[in-house]
């Protein structure tokens, strides 16, 4: 390990973890193939926009956390930004990879019998809109709640909100990273300042956006039902998940002999941003479910009806006990969030709790309930989640091998970054 002035080490991505990164993506891939040849398509296309959501929401929240210290102008984390501007540099391929996934549920199709007892074509993914008999009267399955959303729902309009969306996220993400590389070869306060102008813009263009994100990529899946609350009640999930991801990288990094200088007290504050943010999440989730209950109307109770059935039902419950009773119980103490080992279980926990949260956002509606409720998840859910995992960590450490330092060494607060003490 390197003094703790010294600034010019560079991440060497070798050994296991890159071997390990590779075969998780073998298995992600195998797993994608079996799924279809044993003619489980339809829930390994709904896994794989689970995890293509979950991919690209960790990357956007990245060059989040970037803006918001550039724009609050926010000294402590200095020494940190290189784990989040790899994630931007990612996003352009997570978005990418949401895109495909996307398109293909969209234009690959299968014959599904109605209840008026016809066979008719739906797509894989977002059969509940994008279905061209939805809108057309007479054809029996025709839907007048979906004939009049069709100038919003539609498969062109859908993909060029997206792909504008994803575009935009990327090309401030990667401005973030230009400007800091920029900054640490010419110095001065020109760049930083740019890092400023822009981190204030991408955080009115995402905070606009990002909900309409949300609007399409996972509710329209259920296009009958809407929520005003339900973009805010996902960007609160994004964020938590992108800081638990953000630690657990740190954590690694640390235990590798990489990033010195960042101390306990470095980790003392994204351990109280993942509970801060916890405690939001569930005050979004207990809002949209109390103004749903107290509605009391059957259209927007539906939602809610599906996640109580039987088979959901544990799951629903168990998603709020993991998401905000864990980080309550455990990280609410100053030295919880100093142990290394209790935030790392808790970065874990809350990783696969924010997955969970949006498997009950998806296949309630989508494959809807199976037998039990311990029968919902099978193979293919664990498969494609290590597949994913793989090729994040891959691409992320890859992304932070080509980094020519680890710390961004003429950010004008990295001294008080360096001696930040709380």
């Amino acid at each position: 390990m390197k003094t703790h002035n010294s600034f010019d080490e560079q991440y060497q991505f070798t050994g296991k973890v890159k071997s390990w990164s590779l075969i998780a993506i073998v298995i992600g891939v195998i797993t994608i193939f079996a799924g279809v040849l044993t003619k489980q398509t339809e829930q390994t296309f709904d896994n794989l926009l689970l995890m293509g959501y979950y991919f690209t929401c960790v990357c956007a929240a990245g060059v989040m956390f970037c803006a918001i210290q550039y724009a609050a102008q926010a000294g402590w984390s200095a020494s940190l930004l290189r784990v989040p501007q790899a994630f931007g540099k990612v996003l352009p391929v997570a978005g990418l990879i949401l895109i495909v996934i996307v398109v293909s549920g969209l234009f690959i199709t299968h014959t599904v019998t109605a209840e008026d007892g016809k066979s008719h074509v739906e797509p894989y993914l977002y059969a509940g809109w994008a279905t061209h008999d939805l809108t057309i009267k007479g054809s029996g399955i025709y839907d007048s709640v979906i004939a009049g959303k069709s100038g919003f729902l539609n498969i062109p309009f859908f993909l060029i909100r997206m792909v504008g969306m994803l575009g935009c996220y990327s090309l401030f993400g990667w401005l973030l990273f230009k400007y800091s590389e920029n900054e640490d070869e010419l110095g001065g306060m020109k760049f930083y300042n740019k890092s400023f102008i822009a981190s204030c813009v991408f955080l009115v263009i995402f905070g606009f956006t990002v909900p309409v994100f949300a609007f399409d990529t996972i509710m329209s899946l259920e296009a009958r039902w809407f929520s005003t609350m339900f973009g805010w009640y996902n960007l609160a999930a994004l964020w938590v998940s992108g800081l638990s991801v953000m630690t657990l990288v740190i954590i690694y990094l640390r235990k590798a002999g990489y990033l010195p200088w960042v101390t306990l007290d470095h980790l003392h504050n994204m351990g109280l941003f993942m509970f801060a943010f916890s405690v939001f999440w569930t005050y979004l989730w207990f809002a949209q479910f109390l103004l749903t209950w107290y509605a009391n109307i059957p259209e927007e109770a539906a939602y809610f009806i599906r996640r109580w059935e039987p088979s959901f039902k544990p799951w629903f419950w168990l998603n709020i006990v993991i998401n905000f009773g864990a980080p309550l119980l455990v990280l609410m103490s100053r030295d919880s969030k100093r142990y290394i080992g209790t935030l790392k279980a808790m970065c874990i926990i809350l990783i696969i709790g924010h997955w969970l949260d949006y498997f009950q956002m998806i296949m309630p509606g989508t494959i809807g309930p199976k037998e039990h409720w311990y029968t919902e998840f099978s193979w293919i859910e664990p498969g494609i989640f290590i597949g994913f995992a793989g090729l994040f960590t891959f691409l992320v450490l890859n992304a932070l091998s080509k980094f020519k330092s680890l710390i961004p060494k003429k950010h004008p607060f990295l001294a008080e970054s360096l001696h930040h003490h709380i």
